[in-house]
């Protein structure tokens, strides 16, 4: 039994795709706004078929805030070691501290060779990257006197200057499965990265104890090797294997893996949407409840008061679930069709309007003899209990608006309630809240344009001017959100500030309660006629 004691870390590994680049781009969004602390690229530069791995990293990084970035492994034979330390160090100045270096020694040498690359045995790799490692933290010495000198069998630095330093201490984990990369990882690096399916049984615990023993006969600590884990699987109703079943089978099985075999961190293979949505939302939770529950009891190794310190320093907040369902209108039972869309109640707060509600289309009518299993209608239900916690977090929104607004509560009285709601963040302020909430929207909006709409679409052709305009309302939505974070700004930079968050939340409520309804109005009866769960 080995457990670390490091902070759980939840991430994706995504597949950079240049075939739909945009929705390439789209899912590493979503990871962070599903709440997953960590997004990876593989990197083949020989592959035509993917996008150049550190060009997408930029770009991520550019279009994200939180989420922490890196190669899956770095392909270290065609990127010189001293380019890739300043742009590793570049990436991470431009993010503000977000990147990790992954490395691997190389693969898959007659595409490397054919790219340029010098082909190398097993044993010249692991040489090869022990001097690329010695290479790139000189670089970021910068306060080391003297330029970098490594005059090694395969990198060959002589005066280099040093620099630039990253943001913050950028750990380098090591793609490795046999020993002699083992022991590398344990004498040098922070990491320990191999992939779950590339793993015969008993591997994880041999690989932590070549690791353990190299880091201590370096006058290392085992425990400063972070130990991640690439995985995949299948989300289903019932078990059918190792994770492949329901999310309460993969936290089981997650939790065992972090007590037992001392994972820290787990990278889930996957660009379904719905997989990441349930990663972040049910399963990362879940883990790390019985994680702290078996540590409280004892299980977890002592940790000095320094490294317990460090570890508060350095834990990503939680990430943020979906609202939760209040009581709903929606049953799901045999017979008729029984899932009632909320109305509109035609009540706006707004002078302002963002689409024309009268060109809306509809979609074909229900058949009146068809009944439906209480399976076929639960897809229906479960849409509107969703729509059903927008809209309770939404009127909360507006109600935590106007009692700080006549100074009824002040943020310990906030910070009370908002514990009680799903949306919980580290510390309350009223524009922290707003965010969040705007970050679910977008979510759910994700989750429906890249894999819910298109179903429907190829299901019922006649659906498709609905989902048409659905999409085109969601790309309105998104502007107001837009709205909102501006007037989040002035709120807090101007006393007239909450005027203006006030009308950007009313337009928000008019907009995003009537599209609400319009869905609801058009696809629940659909999605349990053509059986999309």
């Amino acid at each position: 039994m080995s457990d670390y004691g490091h902070d759980l870390v939840f991430g994706s590994f995504v597949t950079p795709s240049a075939g739909n680049p945009d929705r390439t781009v789209g899912v590493a969004v979503l990871a962070e706004q599903v709440g997953l602390d960590l997004v990876t690229f593989q990197d083949h530069p020989y592959q035509p078929a993917f996008l150049d791995t550190w060009t997408l990293l930029s770009f991520v990084a550019a279009r994200t805030s939180r989420v922490h970035l890196a190669a899956n492994v770095t392909n270290l034979p065609l990127r010189p070691p001293a380019v890739l330390a300043r742009s590793v160090a570049s990436l991470d100045l431009l993010s503000g501290g977000r990147a990790s270096l992954g490395l691997g020694a190389g693969a898959f040498w007659d595409a490397i060779e054919a790219m340029g690359g010098r082909r190398l045995t097993p044993g010249q790799g692991v040489r090869a990257l022990e001097e690329a490692i010695e290479v790139v933290r000189q670089l970021w010495d910068v306060e080391t006197r003297g330029g970098v000198r490594v005059d090694g069998e395969f990198y060959r630095v002589v005066g280099a200057k040093r620099g630039p330093a990253p943001a913050h201490p950028v750990p380098i984990w090591l793609g490795a499965y046999k020993p002699r990369m083992l022991q590398l990882t344990g004498r040098r690096a922070d990491g320990w990265l191999p992939t779950l399916g590339y793993l015969q049984p008993g591997d994880l615990t041999k690989g932590n104890a070549i690791i353990d023993d190299a880091a201590q006969q370096a006058g290392r600590s085992p425990q400063d090797v972070r130990r991640l884990l690439n995985i995949s699987g299948q989300f289903s109703a019932a078990g059918h294997g190792p994770l492949n079943g329901p999310a309460e089978q993969w936290a089981e099985e997650l939790a065992e893996l972090a007590l037992g075999e001392g994972v820290g961190t787990f990278i889930l293979g996957s660009d379904d949407p719905d997989d990441l949505r349930r990663f972040a939302g049910e399963v990362a939770p879940a883990v790390r409840e019985l994680v702290a529950a078996e540590r409280d009891r004892g299980a977890a190794p002592e940790r000095t008061p320094a490294q317990s310190a460090q570890s508060a320093q350095e834990r990503t907040p939680e990430p943020v679930a979906a609202p939760p369902a209040r009581a709903s209108r929606a049953t799901a039972t045999g017979g008729a069709f029984a899932v009632v869309p909320t109305p509109d109640d035609g009540v706006r707060r707004s002078g302002q309007q963002v689409w024309d509600e009268s060109t809306r289309p509809t979609g074909p009518a229900p058949d009146a003899e068809r009944t439906y299993t209480p399976q076929e209608q639960a897809t229906g239900a479960h849409l509107v209990q969703i729509h059903d916690g927008l809209r309770a977090e939404l009127a909360q929104i507006h109600d935590l608006i106007e009692q700080v607004a006549a100074g009824e509560i002040d943020a310990g009285a906030a910070r009370s309630h908002i514990n009680t709601m799903t949306m919980r963040q580290n510390r309350w302020t009223l524009g922290v809240y707003c965010e969040s909430y705007c970050r679910i929207v977008t979510t759910h909006h994700t989750i429906e344009d890249q894999s819910f709409f298109p179903r429907l679409r190829a299901r019922d052709p006649r659906l498709g001017p609905v989902v048409d305009r659905l999409e085109q309302e969601h790309h309105a939505i998104h502007d107001v959100l837009e709205g909102v974070d501006r007037a989040l700004v002035a709120y807090v930079g101007s006393p007239d500030g909450l005027a203006e968050l006030r009308a950007a939340v009313d337009l928000l409520t008019d907009a995003l309660l009537s599209h609400l309804s319009y869905e609801e109005r058009e696809l629940v009866e659909p999605l349990a006629r053509l059986g999309i769960a």
